[in-house]
């Protein structure tokens, strides 16, 4: 397959490109900055719908594993105290028309299953561990809720991708559910993120759903 992949240079992004190459995909790589990478890389803003256009045109599907580094916001905060994080919610928005503008549909992003508490989680996760959780990363959270509505609102074939506490592990078995989180889910490997996301592509049952992914 044609994949082109956006935050390319992060955990997720660079195991996506080398786990896409190792299957025999022909990856495209966008970036902000240029990176040696493998494969064709695309300097642009993510939040750049045109530029963005160029490095999605032909291609079979897009995966999204955009975020952004702690030392990067802190760096935006130093020099405005009022700066909010939106690269999720900026990023879909770019993506999706992108995609509109050049006729591609399938696109596999990576969410957050810390985010929603629902029947999926014990009683305690859902009442306590994760209204805590919520409150230290509610920021976040809260721009990963508005890029899911822009992704399920584009007109587009999505599947979101919901790993819990992410590690730096190698592939082990793991469990998907849809809709809900996975029953006593605590961790998954950055590894195993990229394999449920090249994973996706092959399930369409999984298209318009949201994938909780854990151990």
């Amino acid at each position: 397959m044609k994949l082109t992949v956006f935050g390319a240079t992060g955990g997720i992004g660079t195991l996506l490109i080398r786990e896409g190459l190792a299957r025999g995909h022909e990856m495209t790589a966008v970036a902000r900055r240029p990176a040696d990478l493998g494969c064709d890389v695309v300097v642009a803003d993510f939040g750049d719908a045109e530029a963005l256009a160029a490095a999605v045109a032909g291609r079979d599907a897009v995966l999204s594993a955009l975020g952004i580094r702690p030392a990067e916001m802190k760096a935006r905060r130093a020099k405005d105290p009022g700066a909010r994080s939106t690269v999720q919610a900026d990023g879909a928005r770019a993506q999706v028309a992108a995609m509109r503008a050049t006729g591609v549909r399938r696109i596999v992003s990576v969410d957050a299953a810390g985010r929603v508490a629902d029947a999926g989680d014990s009683v305690l996760m859902r009442y306590v561990a994760k209204p805590i959780v919520g409150r230290i990363l509610a920021e976040g959270f809260a721009d990963l809720a508005v890029a899911e509505q822009v992704l399920r609102d584009g007109g587009v074939d999505w599947t979101l991708i919901a790993p819990p506490r992410l590690t730096d592990g190698p592939h082990r078995p793991y469990r998907t559910v849809l809709d809900v989180n996975v029953r006593g889910g605590r961790t998954l490997s950055r590894a195993d993120v990229a394999d449920a996301m090249f994973r996706a592509l092959d399930e369409p049952g999984w298209i318009h759903r949201r994938v909780s992914v854990a151990y």
